[in-house]
């Protein structure tokens, strides 16, 4: 088992160049994988942690449904957003400027096999971050993500999941609303979910918030949470 994990701050990155990115960490780490076990090999697997930003955009799970976006291409180009279907799971979200993505590209298979439980450790990333500011989050049954006031009509989501896996190896991620425009959010239905709303830490603590510090505290829980050993 290897938890050395590479931490990447990419900064404000391009969405379709980040993903391609994180598809050849991916590949190498499933490249290595494959040969361990064509060749009788035992060659450690890397671990990395992208964190970034992204210029507005909308990307759509492969469960999705393109009628979750509600606006057309030539109104996203007017807000300066773009689209993108993708593989990871879930359906439409939202990222843009003032919102912390994390992409951990790790195999599992130095930590633990087990998908329910690494979802959970994300979510609880950001539970303890805001626990941090004095709020009390949570997870809503039978929806990934970080919530407040769950079963409540101002059930509000903070923070939204979607990955993909295979061979225990790990990609795409979370995304947590920190100083986030959510009028954006208003051009789909986020992940779906009709009845519920989106939310922010600023909008939460009624100021900008420090993203460089937000960013620490959830990197900080991160490497708790999973054991990691940075490099």
């Amino acid at each position: 088992m290897n938890k050395h994990v590479s931490i990447k701050d990419l900064g404000l990155i391009d969405y379709k160049k980040c993903w391609d990115y994180q598809e050849e960490l991916f590949a190498e780490i499933i490249a290595v994988k494959s040969a361990n076990r064509k060749e009788n090999k035992t060659e450690k697997t890397k671990n990395y942690l992208i964190l970034c930003e992204h210029p507005h955009v909308y990307t759509l799970g492969k469960s999705g449904d393109e009628k979750n976006l509600l606006v057309n291409e030539n109104y996203l180009k007017s807000r300066g957003a773009t689209f993108h279907k993708i593989n990871r799971g879930g359906d439409i979200t939202y990222h843009g400027p003032g919102q912390i993505v994390g992409y951990p590209i790790l195999d599992l298979d130095n930590f633990f096999t087990d998908i329910h439980k690494y979802l959970r450790f994300l979510e609880e990333a950001v539970i303890l971050t805001l626990k941090e500011y004095g709020l009390a989050s949570e997870r809503s049954p039978g929806e990934t993500g970080v919530w407040f006031d769950v079963g409540t009509p101002k059930a509000r989501k903070i923070c939204a999941l979607g990955v993909k896996s295979s061979r225990w190896v790990t990609m795409h991620g979370f995304a947590f609303n920190v100083n986030s425009d959510l009028s954006y959010f208003g051009n789909i239905i986020p992940c779906g979910i009709t009845d519920k709303s989106v939310t922010s830490l600023q909008q939460e603590l009624g100021g900008e918030m420090n993203m460089e510090e937000v960013k620490n505290k959830v990197k900080s829980h991160l490497i708790d949470l999973f054991e990691m050993e940075i490099i």
